[in-house]
This record gives C-alpha cells, structure tokens and sequence, in this order.
C-alpha cells in the first residue's frame, strides 16, 4: 500500500489536469446534445483503457454507458461495481457564473467547473486509486468495475434494461457509490437513505393564440393567474404541509433517538444554514428542523415557471398558455406511482373549466433505505477513519440516485454510499466546485477501501 499512495501523492498534479479536462466537456444530458455526450464518453473510454482497465463503450437507447473493469486474473475474487455518472446538470444561468461553467478554474484550493463535484470529481478520485495499483504492480484484492453512464441528471431511463441485459457480467457482491454529501470537510459520513423523486410537467392552456390585454383582458382567463391559483392549492402557506389528499401515505415517523443524531454537528445550525442560502428566513413544514426538512419529509418543487412574453420592456398581452416543471422528493416508503397519482387528482379537482390541462409525466426514481450494519458498511468505517482521521457519521440524504434501487432489484445487492461532495458545493447551481482537499481523500480513500472490503 505504500507504493499506491506514494504513487497517487507523485502523479497529483498529473490527476488535476485529467479532472481538468475532464469537467471541461459539457456532457449536459438534458439538452439532448448526442455528440456532446458521445464526446465525453469516448473521452472517459480513451482514458480507462489508458490507465490499464479493460473498457467498452454500451449503446443505449440514450447515451453510452461505460463499463471498465480490472478482471482477468483466473482466480476467483470478490467483485465490486463503482457506479458514476458522466452527465452533468444545465449549467443556466451563465450569468450568475464567476467563470465559465466549463472552462474549470482553481480558487482558493477548490476546483469551480459544472459536473466537478456532481458526480466526475468523486467517481474519478476512484477510478485514480485504481490506476495507482496498476501502475504500481500492487494486486487488487478483489475485482472492480467502474459503470458510469450518462442519464443520472435525467432520471436514468435506460441504466435498468442495461443493468437487465447484461445482468451476468455485473453480477457483484457490492457497489460503492460516491455521489452524496459529507457534512463538513471535517464530518466523514456514509449515507443509509435516500429519497426518491418524481417529476411531472404541468401545462394550461387558454386562447389559441397571445392577445391584447386591452381589448380582451378580463373576458377570459389568463393562464398564468390561473396555475398560480393552481399551483398554490398544493401548499398550506402558513403551515407548509402538503395539501393533497394522500400525499403523505407511507410516511414513517422517526424515533426521537434518530432525530437527535441528525442535529449533532455544524449542519444542524439554522442561522449558518439560512445565512448559507443568503435568505431572509427559513420556511418548512411546521414541526421539523431544516435538516428534517430537506432529508426525511416529502416535498413538491416548483423548478420552473413559464407564461407570456419574456423579453425587453413590456407587451401587453393575455398569454395563450402557463406551463410549469415540478418535482416531488419523496421519502422511504412512499410509492412514487401512488403519489403521481394523487397529485393528478387534486390538481384536476382544482383546475379552472376556463382552462385546459395537460400533465406530462417525468422521471422518477423510487426512494432508498438500508440498515447500516453490514460488514461492508464496518470496512467502510475503517477506511474512512484512517483517511480522515475522524468516525464517519451515519446519515439521511435528500437527493436521489435512481439507479440504487435498480442495483438492489436486478443485482440483488446493496449500494455503499460514500460522498466526497459537501452541503456548498453548489451542486446543481452556478459556481459548482470541488474541494481539492477531498479529491485527494477520495483517491486515498479508494485505495483503502478495497483491502477493508475483502477483510
């Protein structure tokens, strides 16, 4: 182990600049750009091959997903898949970027890029430890393959008929997955649940055309009054619960013992958390902290919010329609089918005769829960301890990752989730970064986990 990490300290600055050019091709999977995405996957092909992996390049119905894998040997080892993505989020609005969004800049001892932290910076610090026992001549003591695709940020519609049709080749006995949070640079931690999410499009519809306010304002409904109105039956805007009958069926309340360690650090402090998102006050479901808020109760988003003109100046008109993106994050237990369902019901309940409805289903993933007390979650701990130096913390996440239920359901195996990433990363906003310090981690981290797992 001493060459390995004498190795990944040595090629350090070499590592930068591949996460460099890495971050720098724009692989946004929801613009539907196919020849972006391509490029970036046949980047990645390129560069696991060249580092020692045997890699190829499986097309989907969607983008190209990527399995590089170290077996060979005739021996019989354990066998672990590392999951990663290399699609990143939109990176609008440019303007509120220091810098460009893919053009990756050092500040301060961080990385600023989009896709830095969500997810190439973590599940290439993996693919880095790797490297360094193959140049090394170090034996793996176990088999790896890295499964990174390219639809995570849009839900992962074709990863399970992947999984599905190439289920003997990725029979496993584990997968490891950074792709979620730690508290703090100083708070380690590995995550036992996740929510699901649910994604739908809302449009209503009003004359077949934008007409003058003037002459026919007032004579007919607006279409942006009129899902504002809709919109806000969803919510209780004094309590913040949900309104929708049956919304929070399957919800389970924690025990009062897993409420308190959810407060036990730094990120239980409101006032940082509220000064963080530079916001005048909180606001949440009464009866939960923030914290509770963003990782053991259901919500419903407005992500986006079109209707009329939007240019320069003014144009007075009664716009022809209102259209609205929504996602609902939906905790352990809850079945996203069933919600979609009920929200359906009430907003056609509610929705105005003076309008037409359309609801576009999305995406969805289902939500995730594990009891962390398997031997693969012990060795994790131990690698962790001895990197950081500190215990990891056990916790709930808010965001979702749609392939681990699959892994569970096709591959029959649970998900390892170590996160790299911190609460300030901007994941999903301008100014996406990754700290420097925890790339350096994950690398060591990837290293020693391996001998942990086959303990």
């Amino acid at each position: 182990m001493q060459k390995v990490h004498a190795y990944l300290k040595k090629e350090y600055p070499r590592f930068l600049e591949e996460l460099k050019e890495y971050v720098s091709l724009a692989s946004v999977s929801a613009s539907g750009d196919k020849k972006q995405m391509q490029k970036c996957a046949e980047w990645l092909l390129a560069h696991c091959r060249k580092i020692g992996l045997s890699a190829t390049l499986y097309p989907t119905a969607g983008n190209p997903v990527l399995v590089a894998t170290t077996k060979g040997s005739a021996a019989k080892k354990l066998h672990y898949i590392v999951y990663g993505h290399y699609d990143v989020q939109p990176p609008e609005p440019l303007e509120l970027w220091k810098t460009p969004p893919f053009t990756p800049t050092i500040r301060g001892g961080k990385i600023f890029a989009r896709g830095s932290s969500d997810n190439k910076g973590q599940h290439f610090a993996h693919l880095k430890a790797v490297e360094a026992y193959i140049k090394t001549y170090t034996p793996l003591p176990c088999d790896i393959s890295f499964v990174i695709e390219g639809e995570e940020e849009v839900g992962s519609s074709n990863l399970s008929f992947f999984l599905k049709k190439n289920k003997k080749m990725l029979a496993a006995d584990g997968v490891v997955i950074s792709d979620t949070n730690m508290p703090s640079l100083k708070t380690p931690a590995i995550t036992y649940a996740l929510r699901g999410i649910a994604a739908f499009e809302i449009t209503l519809r009003g004359p077949d055309r934008d007409v003058h306010s003037g002459s026919y304002g007032g004579s007919i409904e607006n279409p942006a009054l009129a899902l504002a109105h809709l919109l806000a039956t969803l919510r209780d805007k004094k309590t913040g619960k949900i309104l929708v009958s049956g919304f929070y069926d399957g919800v389970c309340a924690l025990s009062a013992k897993e409420r308190k360690a959810m407060h036990e650090d730094d990120a239980g402090d409101a006032e940082r958390y509220r000064a963080f998102l530079k916001v005048p006050c909180l606001f949440g479901e009464k009866g939960f902290s923030h914290i509770e808020h963003t990782t053991i109760r259901p919500t419903i988003e407005i992500n986006g919010l079109t209707s009329g003109y939007q240019g320069i100046g003014s144009k007075t008109i009664v716009p022809s329609l209102a259209h609205a993106k929504i996602t609902m994050r939906l905790v352990p237990h809850q079945e996203p089918q069933k919600v979609i369902a009920a929200v359906r019901k009430h907003l056609t309940t509610h929705c105005p005769t003076t309008v037409t409805m359309e609801i576009k289903n999305g995406h969805g993933a289902e939500p995730y829960f594990f009891e962390p007390t398997s031997a693969a979650v012990s060795a994790a701990e131990r690698a962790i301890k001895r990197v950081f130096g500190a215990q990891p913390r056990f916790i709930r996440e808010g965001g979702s990752i749609p392939v681990v239920t699959d892994f569970k359901k096709i591959l029959g195996v649970h998900s390892l989730l170590i996160g790299l990433a911190l609460p300030d990363d901007n994941a999903h906003s301008p100014n996406e970064k990754f700290e420097l310090a925890n790339f350096k981690r994950g690398m060591a981290l990837g290293a020693e986990l391996w001998q942990e797992l086959v303990l």
